[in-house]
């Protein structure tokens, strides 16, 4: 995805599978109106990965890590590696790596074996996961330690680096963040777990997956769709299908998405 003069690469970490009625308070009959998004066994597809920036003077930025292995549900995982050398990329180029948030399916690749994966990078993330999740989630501390004096955080909504800002949109967890990427008048959004199938922007009161509190996530939700209904953003989410930026259009009184 171009946006002016920055590239945003999807790249891809791995995929699972959950079941659709995973997410909060939906039925068969909700999600039969929405087939494009379920298989024929009733799963929706969550991918895994995370987004390359280039085009920011020297630096060559990251958004989110992936899983880094397989696990729970996600039994095609650890892709990431590969997927970047694909575009010539190797661990010691990256400058930057940003989380969206701390969940450990967004920072797996932070370090591996105890060893910083990205040896030349700055990690920057929201204080207030920093917070929550270190030293009380041990999954996520033992990935995150390695990094920790290489962490530089945000506490609100504001650059994070040039052509990136931080959109503070809490509620899946404490400091989950909307990355807005932009290049004079172009801009996209990379959403991060605000949402996690592309069907909740269209149903916007549908609940989603594993948020810390529920309805406040469920209202920042709401104003992203506010944000994106009707406009020529592109935005584009770790677990979408495909890793694919899309556009949330409005017609005959909904709302649908388009890639």
């Amino acid at each position: 995805m171009q946006i002016g003069d920055l590239e945003v690469s999807a790249i891809y970490d791995g995929v699972g599978k959950f079941d659709a009625d995973r997410f909060r308070g939906t039925t068969d009959e909700m999600w039969s109106q929405h087939q494009q998004f379920i298989d024929e066994d009733g799963k929706v597809e969550l991918a895994l990965g995370g987004f390359l920036i280039r085009g920011i003077r020297d630096r060559l930025v990251l958004v989110d890590t992936g899983m880094g292995a397989p696990r729970r549900m996600f039994h095609d995982a650890g892709h990431l590696l590969e997927s970047l050398a694909a575009i010539g990329v190797q661990p010691g180029d990256l400058t930057d790596v940003i989380f969206t948030h701390l969940h450990f399916d967004h920072v797996g690749w932070a370090s591996r074996d105890g060893e910083i994966v990205f040896p030349n990078a700055t990690f920057r993330c929201d204080v207030r996961d920093l917070e929550h999740f270190m030293g009380k989630n041990e999954e996520v501390t033992e990935i995150m330690t390695p990094v920790a004096e290489r962490m530089e955080t945000w506490d609100r909504a504001g650059p994070i680096l040039p052509g990136v800002d931080a959109m503070v949109a809490p509620g899946h967890t404490p400091g989950s963040t909307i990355m807005v990427i932009s290049s004079g008048t172009a801009r996209g959004l990379l959403l991060g777990d605000v949402v996690h199938c592309p069907v909740e922007l269209e149903e916007d009161e549908w609940g989603g997956l594993g948020d810390v509190d529920p309805e406040l996530a469920q209202r920042t939700k709401t104003a992203l769709i506010r944000e994106l209904e009707g406009t020529d953003i592109p935005a584009a989410a770790a677990h979408f299908p495909g890793l694919e930026f899309g556009r949330l259009l409005s017609a005959n009184g909904k709302r649908h998405w388009v890639v």
